[in-house]
């Protein structure tokens, strides 16, 4: 078989096996694609012509063009490709099992305030589809949504009696959401007020947020959304959709939340993941100290 059958039944295993999301496998597909090009330009067309010296080649030529979070993403890629050659009894041993991944240097990631959230969602409105725009940032901060779960939020998934949403996270895997009263309440203005003026696609007609064509948002619309709002707010800070996440995570913790909790409701598989997304600020360190510790 050639290269191009191997990747395609890698690509069914992490759909069917791993049950991974459509975008989680194009980031796959998209690291095997640039591994598969080098390949190409050396003549490595079979599975018997890659070894641990191939590899380091590709990965020293892309280390060249690529950060180190990247450089570990795309090893993490190479190491499941082939883990699952190896589970398939193609190869004996895996090229890259004894490869480490790059250093990463630890950022704090940026944390908005609630003067500042309000502001942008008060720019929001000002903008067209304002009530739309306006319920996608609340959302993503009350409830700590991936940019992907709120472009899939579905109208049949909102509880307005229990105050409850359904997400489909990472892995399809479910997890209910509370939704806070100036979250439900900016959530149905736009369900009720502004969504149904909007053009329906059939593909999209339980898809909460729509652009004006009637179909679902691209993370891109949301990403721009949330950069106008608050470019509007005079906001001058690198913000992104997950900004609003973290800050989501973090306001929580700052005000008592345990991390059991929060990692249930960010859907983190592993508990280990919420304690390093988490920071704690300096000023609330020090207050937790001299609020609780012995020594004032």
């Amino acid at each position: 078989m050639n290269l191009a059958t191997y990747f395609k039944d890698f690509e069914d295993y992490l759909k069917f096996e791993r049950n991974l999301s459509i975008n989680t496998i194009k980031s796959y597909r998209s690291d095997l694609n640039k591994f598969e090009f080098f390949l190409t330009k050396k003549g490595a067309k079979k599975l018997s012509f890659i070894d641990p010296e191939i590899v380091q080649e590709f990965l020293y030529e892309e280390s060249k063009r690529v950060n180190a979070k990247t450089q570990g993403r795309i090893i993490s890629t190479l190491k499941t490709f082939f883990n699952f050659l190896v589970l398939e009894k193609l190869i004996s041993v895996s090229p890259i099992e004894n490869i480490d991944y790059p250093k990463i240097d630890s950022k704090i990631p940026l944390v908005l305030s609630t003067d500042e959230i309000d502001k942008i969602i008060s720019s929001a409105f000002s903008k067209k589809y304002g009530l739309r725009n306006q319920a996608i940032i609340e959302i993503m901060y009350s409830c700590g949504l991936r940019v992907s779960e709120l472009t899939e939020m579905k109208i049949s998934n909102i509880f307005f009696d229990e105050s409850l949403i359904k997400i489909l996270g990472k892995g399809n895997k479910e997890r209910f959401i509370p939704l806070s009263s100036t979250a439900k309440k900016l959530l149905y203005n736009y369900i009720t007020y502004n969504r149904k003026n909007l053009s329906q696609d059939k593909q999209s007609i339980d898809i909460v947020f729509l652009n004006n064509r009637g179909k679902k948002l691209t993370r891109v619309m949301v990403y721009n959304i949330i950069n106008d709002a608050a470019l509007e707010a005079k906001i001058n800070k690198k913000i992104s959709p997950h900004t609003l996440r973290h800050s989501f995570a973090t306001h929580l913790i700052e005000n008592g939340a345990d991390i059991i909790s929060i990692q249930k409701m960010m859907g983190h598989e592993n508990v280990v993941t919420t304690e390093k997304y988490l920071h704690v600020n300096k000023k609330h360190l020090v207050e937790t100290v001299i609020k609780f510790h012995p020594r004032k």
